[in-house]
């Protein structure tokens, strides 16, 4: 079993546990398989995972996000079929995602059987936006080498239907009927997060909240490689804050009103003061903002986001940067110089064929209305 602490059922139950040691199960589970942040999710961001005994279940838990990115054959031996399920949360740089992959594509070099436990998509599965990632990042965004392109940032898919997408357009060898997709029982692509009366258990140690975080994540994700800025970790508010330590309380106040100006859909700024106690700028006191998502539905994460760095930019100019990592995260070509000369319009124009024709795509691997 793939997993992490968000697979739980309707009265709380931690799967993993149940399955491991419920003695009604149907089947036998053998072994996990960690991604980022571990089976019980204590690691940080970016902290390799490695192998141990489950104190509680007994079982081995092998990593995959290490010095190994899926399962080994000798790993796999011990197995008739893998279970992945996990809540991700929407944005291509969410790592499990492209765990998964490697997984499949072990599964199918060993002729495993491969079964997606999906979710609903938090931040609605009905809105795609962003650039399809025109190079391989692998962990936070693959592109397999014969594809144009990945996944745009906001991708607007299940687990499942991005696993049947990646194994009928990308995988080779395919996993065909050995991939199954346990489908999310009366889900509409539409529904709000709480419209599913579902708990929210954090897939990672920085995403507390779905009406918060995940909302703006797709898009302030980016900061986490723009010079001069943090995006809030280190805080119990990452990435709906950021902030600068260049930025004193007079620019801090004309960050906010130069975007409250805007006008922009579903959102509003307000200024705001925090020091982070990890990441970035620890013990820094940092001015910026707070992105107050007021219409979900109207609210553009990216678009926004390209919005922000913009006049941080411009605001800033002696301490903001933008280097080849931001491409590296974004899938956007050239973005440090298109910024300072292009408006986010121009800028999104630039990905708008390739959207079109994932689109496309996206739509034959679509389980729900």
């Amino acid at each position: 079993m793939i997993t992490n602490p968000t697979s739980i059922d309707e009265e709380f139950n931690f799967l993993p546990d149940k399955f491991a040691l419920d003695p009604n199960v149907p089947f036998q589970l053998t072994a996990f398989f960690a991604p980022e942040h571990g089976l019980r999710g204590d690691k940080q961001a970016g902290v390799y995972v490695d192998d141990y005994v489950d104190d509680l279940t007994k079982r081995t838990v092998y990593s995959i996000y290490g010095k190994n990115r899926a399962p080994t054959k000798e790993q796999l031996d011990l197995v008739d079929a893998i279970i992945f399920d996990i809540q991700d949360v929407g944005a291509r740089f969410y790592t499990f995602v492209w765990s998964m992959t490697y997984a499949m594509e072990a599964c199918a070099q060993y002729n495993k059987t491969f079964v997606v436990i999906d979710r609903p998509n938090p931040i609605g599965a009905d809105m795609v936006e962003g650039p399809p990632n025109a190079i391989n990042a692998n962990m936070i965004g693959r592109k397999w080498p014969d594809a144009k392109w990945g996944v745009p940032t906001r991708h607007g898919m299940t687990v499942g239907e991005i696993a049947l997408l990646v194994d009928r357009e990308w995988m080779d060898p395919k996993l065909g009927d050995l991939l199954h997709v346990v489908k999310i029982p009366d889900y509409k692509r539409s529904l709000n997060w709480e419209q599913l009366g579902r708990p929210w258990v954090m897939p990672s140690p920085n995403m507390p909240t779905f009406d918060g975080t995940a909302i703006v994540y797709p898009g302030t994700g980016i900061f986490e490689n723009v010079g001069g800025v943090s995006e809030g970790r280190g805080t119990t508010r990452p990435f709906e804050i950021l902030g600068a330590p260049s930025a004193n309380a007079t620019t801090s106040e004309l960050i906010t009103r130069t975007l409250n100006e805007k006008n922009l859909p579903g959102c509003h700024f307000r200024t705001t003061f925090f020091t982070p106690t990890f990441g970035n700028y620890i013990d820094k006191l940092c001015g910026g903002l707070q992105i107050h998502v007021t219409d979900r539905k109207a609210f553009r994460p990216i678009r926004t986001s390209l919005e922000i760095l913009k006049t941080y930019l411009t605001i800033l100019p002696d301490s903001v940067t933008v280097s080849s990592n931001t491409n590296y995260e974004s899938g956007i070509v050239d973005l440090d110089k298109n910024i300072f000369t292009m408006t986010p319009e121009q800028i999104e124009a630039l990905w708008q064929s390739n959207l079109t024709e994932f689109m496309d795509m996206r739509k034959k691997y679509l389980l729900y209305d």
